[in-house]
């Protein structure tokens, strides 16, 4: 049997792993109307790509529409972005909310813009899934994303947490899922690059020097070059978590832990390549993708 273009293997490649994503989460439900935030960064492009693709051969009925905030960064190209979807007749919104003046004022000098403008983004995305109708906000968020965030938090808050791949927001009305959140990184940007996709500068975040999350992702990826492996492993870490073997005593409390049990045999365990592997769903999956 002849081998797939590489294009098509990096999709089928991301597309398995954005699926067993969506059914081991449940983030897609029959009839629900997905705002898919569309930044105009490689992972946002190709999360959009992916979901449109999917929802053309899935078995349950969902819409998608591509929003993005032009928050008013100066020379901002968004019209590129704004030809892209009309080439492709993709359902979309571009809406104008300048959120940068605001960053670039409240923010001292030296602190990073990430945590203000990100606040600023999302109330803007929650606002306007109630104005498109919307019952679920799609960010692009992926595996160094998830692995970052984990590092940030253990290393600089005293906490053991990463990015949650569904969440609901405080209000209690939002939605909010991450499909892309076993999809590599490097796979994401070599699927974009193949694509041609019209990649928007970020002239804020993207223009700092400096940032912990930039210097975390840096340790990363010399760990990976190092010790290949590193970060599928760590991946596989987060979906094989042993609640009795950390020390978060109100945790033991509300599981009725009382002493902890030997550690399961390691074929329990799910490894880095059953990741990989299981990526395609099984028939009875609500879901589904082309082998």
């Amino acid at each position: 049997m002849p081998l797939l273009p590489e294009i098509e293997q990096l999709e089928h490649k991301l597309t398995r792993a954005m699926a067993r994503a969506i059914h081991d989460f449940h983030m897609i439900e029959p009839g629900d109307r997905i705002l898919c935030a569309v930044s105009g960064g490689k992972d946002s492009y190709t999360m959009h790509w992916l979901l449109t693709e999917l929802r053309k051969r899935s078995p349950v009925p969902f819409e998608v529409l591509a929003v993005n905030i032009d928050q008013g960064h100066p020379g901002y190209p968004g019209h590129r972005l704004v030809e892209y979807m009309r080439q492709h007749e993709f359902p979309f919104h571009m809406v104008t909310e300048d959120t940068y003046s605001i960053v670039t004022e409240k923010v001292p000098a030296g602190k990073t813009y990430c945590s203000l403008c990100s606040r600023l983004r999302r109330g803007i995305l929650y606002r306007l899934a109630d104005e498109y109708a919307c019952t679920k906000v799609a960010l692009g968020h992926h595996r160094e994303d998830a692995l970052a965030t984990l590092l940030l938090n253990l290393i600089f808050s005293g906490q053991l947490k990463s990015m949650p791949p569904k969440l609901i927001a405080d209000d209690g009305r939002h939605v909010v899922i991450r499909p892309l959140m076993y999809c590599a990184e490097d796979v994401i940007a070599a699927f974009s690059e193949r694509k041609g996709f019209p990649i928007l500068p970020c002239d804020l975040c993207g223009s700092q020097t400096g940032l912990q999350r930039t210097a975390v992702a840096q340790l990363l990826t010399r760990l990976d070059e190092q010790h290949p492996g590193t970060k599928a492993n760590m991946l596989a870490a987060l979906c094989n978590v042993r609640p009795s073997h950390l020390l978060d005593a109100s945790l033991w409390k509300k599981l009725g832990l009382r002493v902890a049990e030997e550690l399961p045999p390691p074929s329990t365990l799910l490894s880095p390549e059953g990741l990989v592997r299981s990526a395609s769903l099984p028939p009875s999956s609500s879901l589904t993708t082309a082998d």
